[in-house]
């Protein structure tokens, strides 16, 4: 491909600049490398109903 041809071309209609913009936005996102997705983090509503460290569990039914 020589630097005078172009990436894409319209077949048919007349696109508006704000269309070929779009056009354009489209493909830029879709050319980028996907990021790793961001690992599951727990509310601490949910880490609020957990009994923490070693013995935990047996800690969590004896009265405070």
């Amino acid at each position: 491909m020589s630097a005078e041809e172009p990436l894409f071309r319209v077949v048919r209609g007349v696109p508006t600049a704000e269309e070929l913009a779009a056009l354009v936005g489209a493909i830029v996102v879709r050319s980028r490398p996907t990021a790793a997705p961001e690992p599951a983090t727990t509310s601490a509503w949910a880490r609020s109903g957990r009994p923490a460290g070693a013995g935990g569990w047996r800690a969590s039914g004896l009265p405070r």
